[in-house]
């Protein structure tokens, strides 16, 4: 895919941070969101791109802040929406979670980017691409060791909401994507994890790339490889 504009939402830190990085060292305009106005890394990626990298400001839980960044970027044309953010909250068994913890989770990792996609996918070019932050631990065949009980489920949730959202709109011709960026070391993958951000990412981007034009949903890892449903 040739460079464009891409939106990446949850791009203040980790992977998301790593994706606008990589986005912008390819040549492409970004678009980045951060909750809140606090200063972060994102910002500083900002001021060194000469224009290239742009931050919004976005609780994607909140509608209405969905709603007012869409009128934002009403004029703009998107060739990547790529949905990073997400929550864990801990490796917690699910007979123990609090409620508000299990609504909590699935509200931002499962509900949110679907609200979110739905409201921009008119902005997205009709050969561009949508894609979302999943995981290994969503697949329903390779949870053999269990762990992450909320965690899983939310992202499980977010592939079959995703498999919804093709259905309905199987007659356009937008590339989707579930992207599963490996074990990285990040808060959530920990600090003993194989993979850096360094080596996920520009494999998270390639496959995005690759892929671009092809309509339908896939799962896929960073090495490009199916991830089983």
């Amino acid at each position: 895919m040739s460079a464009g504009t891409a939106l990446i939402v949850g791009a203040s830190r980790a992977l998301g941070l790593g994706l606008a990085t990589e986005y912008a060292h390819r040549g492409w305009d970004v678009i980045g969101t951060v909750r809140g106005d606090r200063r972060t890394g994102l910002h500083d990626l900002a001021e060194a791109s000469r224009g290239r990298v742009t931050v919004e400001s976005l609780d994607m839980t909140k509608p209405e802040e969905i709603d007012a960044l869409r009128e934002r970027l009403a004029e703009r044309t998107l060739d990547l929406l790529f949905v990073n953010a997400a929550v864990a909250r801990g490796n917690i068994p699910v007979g123990d979670v609090p409620t508000e913890m299990f609504v909590e989770v699935m509200v931002t990792n499962a509900l949110s980017p679907m609200r979110l996609i739905e409201s921009f996918r008119s902005l997205v070019a009709p050969t561009g691409t949508i894609g979302v932050m999943s995981s290994r631990q969503g697949s329903l065949a390779l949870n053999t060791r269990g762990g992450q009980d909320v965690y899983r489920a939310s992202k499980s949730a977010l592939n079959q909401l995703m498999r919804s959202y093709a259905a309905r709109y199987a007659d356009t011709s937008h590339t989707l994507l579930l992207m599963c960026p490996g074990h990285v070391r990040t808060e959530l993958g920990g600090p003993d994890a194989p993979l850096s951000i360094d080596q996920s990412i520009p494999g998270v981007a390639d496959t995005l790339d690759r892929h671009g034009g092809e309509p339908g949903l896939k799962f896929l890892n960073y090495q490009d490889q199916p991830v089983p449903w």
